[in-house]
């Protein structure tokens, strides 16, 4: 069984896209209307723009949704899932992807995403560090023991195993890392990133967003969508909703809806969009399975 996934932020770069745009009549399409509905041509930042700008929140989420949903349209006949995940900001790719949402309405929700969570990072200012090499019973516990009612931090994404995203304010963050070398992470990185992402600092956002998507029309999918919140299959229109609503204040689990997704017949991963990430945590949670990009 194919299983189609969708990376989240991170994975973008100069030029994507660009290739999609030249050769597909339908990838034009799409680019022209999403630089219509955005109001400005996100179309000529992805594909010629500097890094600074493709790294602005305003343009970062939407691009990376763009490619990654583009590329799965494009695929026609040959996109046929058997079931759909994305990373985050990857979910709302494999909505639109899956038929769950349509591409405009898609689009809309990603840039409300984007502009609701910059705004959050400005009133709730934090980060968020990767713990490589430790067991993620050890991390939950670190962050359990650090965090205050003033100071907080929280496991955010479970990437694969080793590899634990932890997501809160500055001196919490820190404060994590230091305990977590000296249990014996073998990095405790602190990741260039605008804000505590996944964590409750993030409930202005929630808040902002969860008006849009309950006025945003869900259909039923395809195909089942695993959901980062319970890694666990959706085609209800109100669980997914709900579901998406709760993401932006709670952990990705990957590593789990990676392990769901084979347990119910997974054998191929089809990565859709910018970077190699996902197909190298996959790599990393199940060796049987393939995992490659859509090329």
């Amino acid at each position: 069984m194919k299983a189609f996934v969708f990376p989240g932020q991170g994975s973008q770069f100069v030029g994507m896209g660009k290739d999609l745009y030249d050769k597909y009549p339908l990838a034009k399409k799409l680019f022209d209307e999403a630089d219509e509905i955005l109001g400005f041509k996100i179309s000529e930042i992805m594909f010629a723009g500097t890094d600074e700008q493709l790294k602005e929140t305003k343009v970062t989420q939407p691009a990376v949704f763009l490619h990654s949903v583009i590329s799965a349209l494009c695929l026609g006949e040959a996109f046929q899932p058997d079931m759909v995940a994305g990373h985050s900001l990857g979910e709302f790719s494999a909505l639109v992807a899956s038929g769950a949402l349509s591409f405009e309405d898609g689009l809309k929700l990603v840039a409300a995403r984007a502009n609701a969570m910059q705004k959050a990072c400005e009133k709730n200012p934090g980060t968020m560090a990767a713990i490589i090499a430790l067991p993620d019973e050890k991390v939950e516990e670190v962050c359990h023991e650090v965090s205050t009612d003033k100071d907080v931090v929280v496991p955010a994404n479970y990437n694969c195993p080793g590899q634990l995203v932890i997501s809160g304010t500055v001196d919490a963050i820190n404060k994590a890392c230091e305990l977590l070398k000296a249990a014996g992470a073998k990095r405790a990185l602190p990741l260039k990133v605008g804000g505590a992402f996944h964590s409750l600092l993030m409930q202005p956002a929630k808040d902002e967003l969860q008006a849009a998507i309950e006025a945003t029309t869900f259909h039923a999918p395809k195909c089942p969508v695993y959901q980062n919140v319970d890694a666990k299959p959706h085609t209800a229109p109100e669980e997914i909703k709900a579901n998406l609503i709760a993401q932006l204040t709670s952990s990705v689990r990957w590593t789990a809806s990676v392990q769901h997704m084979i347990a119910d017949g997974a054998t191929e991963f089809i990565e859709c969009g910018p970077g190699k990430a996902l197909r190298g945590m996959i790599g990393r949670i199940d060796k049987t399975v393939s995992a490659h990009g859509i090329e």
